[in-house]
């Protein structure tokens, strides 16, 4: 075959990987060397390196060899080399189809991956089980309801409509699609409905948001096993049902059904979202126990549990132990030192990364741009974001957007407005959301006037943008402006986010909104709210009452109103509940409000305990009357 070795550039390291490499390069290898070889072939440098001995030897039309070479690609990614591969063939058989389809699918291409399989069936080759599962995923992935059905019909005339992983892919997309009926059809006439079946009909109820039937499924299911609890604590956590998810792992414990590394991961995303250290610590303890050797994936869980759950020092041990690092690894440890305020050691940790040799993503800079922002560190700030291009990186939308925040917190909004700008991408709602945000915190109403009337003049807007301009009007007493953007909220079904905190104590996640009175220890949290506010009073506390957003009457109802916030119900239950002088972690789902944080910072020194608080924004660790924000968040 001429010019297949011109296909693409065949640079190799001098053997990267030792004496099979070296064996390789030496003579000509058998044919039993080369399929050995392309085995071990995990990225595009390797199979550069096997492709071009292929072409040297004359053995680039050997069906074997060739489906091998594919599947290689496929499994790197590779897709692109791969295409020009299959292109020099001179007659690809089903097994080189089925290795570029599925290669497309790993890709997320199942639109090129449903276009070879018909160019496969135009060219007379009979599909047989394995690429119709194959071409099947792809439309699933594609959510391609009508392929799907076309694929279906073939698969009734060829016969394979008792195959089982045909069976079980069939139902698969058309779940994935949505088309639940034409999904049971095909589960009924399966030889055995097993419990590997029912986990993908309850997985698919989860990709599209039906949380109840998804759990009606698996209450069905007879004998669950690891994957079958697996999939159920995944679907949960993927949908927000942390909490739920949390219960259906301590229900497969009670049911002695071992997890896996991916239950394990699940459970501690959960443990990340709620807060839940003590329960990310027992998960900890049993990767121990077990001797489980955490790699990148659950490394990279752990840290971000630990860092999530406000043991930023845990989170650091847990990074410094692994053995083996990847970018996503980095990308977590920083990040959590960002969420942290601990500005300096995310820029060291950074300068480690590259020092290991290890490339950064666009991920990477959002993170450090974020550690930035939260350190109010506008001159690195501007440095690394301004290096992104010594990577090849290009700003996104979101690397634009840490800049704005980065000036706006530290009270500089007008050079954001004007940074915003000269962008060369439009601004969006979160980025204009942000600005905003700061405009109003630093007083500069005017320039919020102008972002509010952009917000309202270039999109449909939010749920998120419509109570930031209810806020901010409410913010200066326009309470009819506020109430116009609260009538489009409730004309279009939109609610407001409840304020919700939650604290873990003795292993349970405690639940509370603003006023909250479903807790059974109501009556002795509200009594310890109530000296509380006396205490904090005679240390010269006085309520900021301008942060009340809704229009009270009275200063004594607004200040009501403050001191039944969610995050102070949640330090009272704290402070009954647990031993004197021992940390509370509390969890608050939005931004921690001026006035709740002036006085976290007095409970801190009336009471001799340290309560870190993690909002929607970051951490703030209150210890003696600070904050580690320096009071700028």
């Amino acid at each position: 075959m001429s010019g297949c070795s011109s296909l693409l550039p065949v640079t190799v390291a001098p053997y990267p990987h030792g004496n099979s490499d070296r064996k390789l390069a030496k003579g000509a290898p058998s044919r039993i060397e080369i399929l050995a070889f392309l085995k071990t072939c995990k990225d595009i440098t390797r199979i550069h390196l096997a492709h071009a001995k292929i072409v040297r030897n004359g053995l680039q039309q050997d069906k074997f060899i060739a489906f091998e070479l594919l599947r290689a690609c496929s499994t790197a990614k590779s897709m692109e080399y791969a295409t020009k591969i299959f292109s020099t063939l001179e007659a690809p058989n089903v097994f080189h189809y089925t290795a570029m389809i599925d290669g497309h699918v790993l890709s997320g291409s199942s639109e090129d991956g449903i276009r070879l399989y018909y160019q496969m069936i135009g060219s007379s080759i009979i599909p047989d089980g394995y690429v119709t599962a194959s071409v099947l995923k792809a439309c699933g992935l594609g959510l391609d309801l009508r392929e799907g059905k076309e694929v279906h019909g073939q698969i009734m005339k060829l016969g394979l409509g008792c195959n089982r992983i045909v069976g079980i892919n069939l139902i698969e997309a058309y779940g994935k699609c949505g088309a639940f009926q034409d999904a049971w059809k095909v589960f009924e006439k399966m030889p055995e409905q097993d419990v590997v079946l029912r986990t993908v009909m309850m997985s698919c109820y989860f990709d599209h948001g039906r949380v109840e039937e998804a759990c009606a499924v698996f209450r069905g299911i007879g004998e669950k096993d690891t994957i079958c609890w697996t999939a159920l604590i995944d679907g949960l956590v993927g949908n927000g049902e942390m909490s739920k998810a949390l219960q259906a792992f301590r229900e497969m414990q009670r049911d002695n059904v071992n997890p896996n590394e991916f239950t394990l991961v699940c459970v501690l995303s959960a443990c990340s979202h709620l807060g839940a250290l003590e329960l990310g610590r027992w998960v900890h303890s049993y990767l121990r126990n077990f001797k489980i050797d955490p790699n990148c994936f659950v490394g990279g869980a752990l840290i971000n549990m630990y860092a999530r759950c406000g043991d930023i020092d845990e989170s650091k041990q847990v990074f410094c132990q692994l053995r083996d690092r990847d970018v996503t690894t980095y990308n977590t440890m920083i990040s959590g030192l960002a969420l942290h305020g601990n500005s300096a050691e995310a820029i060291k940790t950074f300068q480690l990364m590259k020092k290991d040799g290890i490339q950064p993503n666009d991920l990477t800079f959002v993170s450090l741009l974020n550690a930035c922002s939260h350190g109010g560190l506008a001159e690195l700030g501007f440095e690394i974001f301004y290096s992104m291009k010594d990577y090849g990186i290009r700003p996104q939308v979101e690397h634009y957007g840490c800049m704005i925040d980065l000036l706006g917190r530290i009270g500089r909004p007008r050079e954001a407005y004007d940074f915003m700008k000269s962008m060369n991408v439009h601004p969006d709602n979160i980025m204009l959301g942000s600005l905003l945000s700061n405009c109003k915190l630093h007083g500069d109403f005017e320039l919020a006037e102008i972002l509010a009337k952009i917000l309202i003049d270039q999109s449909d807007l939010d749920s998120g943008t419509l109570v930031l301009l209810a806020n901010l009007y409410a913010s200066q007493g326009r309470w009819d402006d506020a109430a116009l953007f609260r009538a489009r909220m409730k004309n279009r079904g939109i609610r407001k986010e409840p304020g919700c905190s939650s604290i873990e104590v003795d292993g349970n996640i405690h639940e509370f909104l603003l006023g909250d009175i479903r807790h059974p220890e109501r009556d002795r949290i509200y009594l310890k709210l109530g000296e509380l506010d006396e205490l904090l009073r005679s240390e010269g506390y006085s309520p900021v009452i301008k942060v009340v957003l809704h229009d009270l009457e009275g200063d004594e109802e607004k200040e009501r109103t403050l001191t039944i916030h969610s995050e102070r119900l949640a330090i009272c239950y704290g402070l009954i509940s647990t031993e004197p002088k021992s940390p509370l972690r509390i969890v608050k789902n939005l931004r921690i409000c001026y006035d709740c944080h002036q006085v976290i910072k007095l409970i801190t020194r009336v009471t001799e305990r340290k309560i870190v608080v993690r909002d929607r924004n970051r951490f703030h660790h209150f210890e003696n009357g600070t904050c580690s924000c320096g009071d700028y968040w």
